[in-house]
């Protein structure tokens, strides 16, 4: 038998990139999430975590046991100071690897959806994604990032907005995709829930007779993700 996780969320686990930046800081690629809050768990190292949002810019500080989250729109850079690792969950699983998040690429790659995913793109001619593009991808986002941060401190808001307006259209061809994975995904959760509180207060417990335990081995084949080195637990386990 198999299920999906509690409520419909997605779970990683998390190596932030120890490769060093233009800034001299090492880490992953900064970028929001149009429609996902995310939460960070720390499990090891030591690191900070950068976040930019129409309020300003902010500096979190990450040690085991630290635990963070941010709303969908908060832009934000995982920073390593000492292997990171992290345990990631991801409100409504299958949004995220849908393309729920946006890097924050220089405007010039964000003009339409294809110049985007092309500055995207981690395969080579090859088609196989590569550390060297990978570390490519995450400068270009920082470069980005950081001229957006620099604007927010002068009191500059409009690069920002701007931003925001471009990652909305970045995503609005596969809205209707999300909508399919929402349904079938923390939706689902909801009305599973639902109907046994309704089931409930009529007096049938039956759905306790399905209980079950699924027990997931951790991904061996690490991925690169947008932060780091990425092991996706799977949607259904």
């Amino acid at each position: 038998m198999s299920a999906p996780l509690p409520g419909g969320v997605g779970l990683s686990a998390l190596r932030v990139y120890p490769w060093e930046a233009l800034d001299g800081l090492c880490g992953g690629s900064p970028h929001l999430h149009v429609c996902c809050t995310e939460a960070y768990l720390v499990v090891s190292g030591s690191g900070r975590l950068h976040t930019l949002t129409t309020a300003g810019f902010e500096e979190h500080p990450l040690g085991p046991g630290d635990m963070v989250w941010f709303t969908p729109g908060t832009i934000h850079r995982a920073v390593n100071d000492g292997d990171l690792r992290v345990l990631v969950l991801m409100q409504n699983s299958g949004l995220p690897e849908a393309g729920d998040a946006v890097l924050t690429f220089p405007p010039e790659h964000l003009t339409d959806r294809d110049t985007y995913l092309r500055a995207r793109d981690l395969a080579g001619p090859d088609g196989v994604p590569s550390a060297e593009r990978a570390r490519r991808r995450r400068d270009l986002a920082v470069e980005g990032f950081t001229a957006l941060r620099a604007a927010g401190q002068a009191g500059d808001p409009k690069p920002l907005e701007q931003f925001q307006a471009a990652a909305a259209a970045l995503v609005t061809p596969v809205l209707e995709d999300w909508r399919a994975i929402l349904d079938t995904g923390a939706a689902q959760a909801v009305r599973q829930t639902t109907a046994q509180l309704d089931a409930l207060a009529a007096g049938d417990h039956s759905h306790l007779r399905e209980a079950a335990v699924i027990r997931q081995e951790r991904p061996a084949q690490d991925t690169f993700g947008m932060c780091g080195f990425l092991s996706a637990y799977p949607i259904q386990p």
